[in-house]
């Protein structure tokens, strides 16, 4: 049969992270052979996530640890989406950023002064320790006149004991003592995908977005003009999709079920070159 996907060919590819590729630190079923698959056959690729604690070289290793090899360079995080987005709108402005090592370092790389006054940017990210004065700093300083910024929407974050309070929960509460809300950088807004494919010379109409969310990646994808595959390992069930307004190009049980329709979504112009 087939694939709904194979409306044109696929260059290149776009994955979500935790729930898509690993869960917790364990690999997901099928994700080193799809990776490997991609490296295989010369793809272009990214691997996303909304997760702003960690830096693109800590991702790497923690795939790697799960038996993932994926580049430095193939990760893709909305910490460094932010930056980079923040970077094209003043360049060289100062910030005052509440976060961890993957914001403060994409911050930095990109040209920012990290300041807790005379700010052009509030910038508000994940981590695992939110302080009420660093809060209590950034209200003043939106209250000044601030632009607020976070990394991304989700309200929480999975770990081991359960669901933590994520960035959107922490905004929400500068948005409630401000009346100011942020601009959302990460998924679902497509200017995170959009980011991401320039990075790697990728157009959307022959690129694909994987994912294990409604609610961010498949949105995402859509609404950036890509096709989207959801996988069923994640938060997102069979079930639930019947709640949203739009569907995913194509559902499958996990990456696994990928990994076939990565040579098989080519496209003569790619076999062209391979035999070039």
């Amino acid at each position: 049969m087939t694939s709904p996907l194979a409306t044109a060919p696929v260059r290149t590819w776009l994955t979500d992270m935790d729930g898509v590729l690993v869960h917790e630190d364990r690999a997901l079923p099928g994700a080193p052979e799809f990776i490997a698959e991609l490296e295989r056959l010369g793809r272009r690729y990214l691997v996303l996530t909304n997760n702003s604690i960690f830096t693109a070289r800590d991702l790497r290793a923690r795939l790697a640890r799960a038996g993932i090899d994926v580049p430095e360079s193939a990760i893709w995080t909305s910490a460094l989406a932010t930056a980079k987005f923040l970077s094209e709108q003043s360049h060289g402005a100062a910030a005052y950023v509440i976060g961890e090592a993957g914001l403060t370092s994409a911050m930095h790389d990109e040209g920012f002064i990290l300041s807790d006054s005379d700010v052009e940017f509030v910038v508000l990210g994940e981590t695992r320790t939110y302080s009420f004065e660093a809060i209590t700093r950034a209200i003043r300083l939106i209250g000044q006149g601030a632009k607020f910024i976070a990394t991304n929407p989700d309200v929480t974050g999975p770990s081991a004991e359960g669901p933590l309070p994520a960035t959107g929960a922490v905004a929400a509460m500068v948005t409630a003592a401000t009346g100011i809300h942020p601009y959302y950088v990460g998924k679902p807004n497509p200017l995170m995908m959009r980011t991401a494919l320039n990075r790697i010379e990728g157009h959307s109409e022959t690129s694909v977005m994987i994912g294990d969310r409604m609610d961010t990646d498949v949105k995402s994808g859509l609404e950036a003009g890509m096709r989207s595959i959801l996988v069923l390992t994640g938060s997102t069930t069979r079930r639930d999709i019947g709640r949203f307004p739009y569907r995913p190009t194509e559902v499958l049980d996990a990456i696994g079920d990928v990994v076939g329709l990565v040579e098989e979504l080519r496209g003569e112009e790619a076999e062209e070159l391979d035999e070039d």
